[in-house]
């Protein structure tokens, strides 16, 4: 089972950038879905964006040409690079893995191993 751990949140103002990692340990091989979520005080748990094993990205409509999900597979590390930060960015993300499936749902119910989170605060 692979063990995730995010780094990379903290306070910044709108307009500003922050890149979120996530170190996954604990596996072996690859080629599965790996995916970022978010979730907001109050509010649902919402998917931001995944990568799937074949390395192809997808995006939410809301962060499409801000955010970029990456990985670097020599250093089993997941990135989100966020740019041009909006105060409804502000939420608790998390990186979440499906070892079962190559190609990613944005469903959060789908994916079974989470980080802890990190929180990411945009001020106005």
């Amino acid at each position: 089972q692979v063990q995730l751990v995010e780094s990379g949140g903290g306070s910044v103002q709108a307009g500003g950038s922050l890149r979120l990692s996530c170190e996954a340990t604990g596996y072996r091989g690859g080629g599965f879905c790996l995916g970022w979520f978010r979730q907001a005080s109050g509010k649902e748990r919402e998917w931001v964006a995944h990568i799937d094993g074949d390395g192809s990205t997808w995006y939410d409509n809301s962060v499409k040409g801000r955010f970029t999900i990456y990985k670097d597979n020599a250093q089993n590390t997941l990135y989100l690079q966020m740019n041009s930060l909006k105060p409804e960015d502000t939420a608790m993300y998390y990186c979440a893995a499906d070892q079962r499936r190559t190609y990613c749902r944005r469903t959060y119910s789908t994916y079974s191993n989470w980080g802890q989170g990190t929180q990411v605060t945009v001020s106005s």
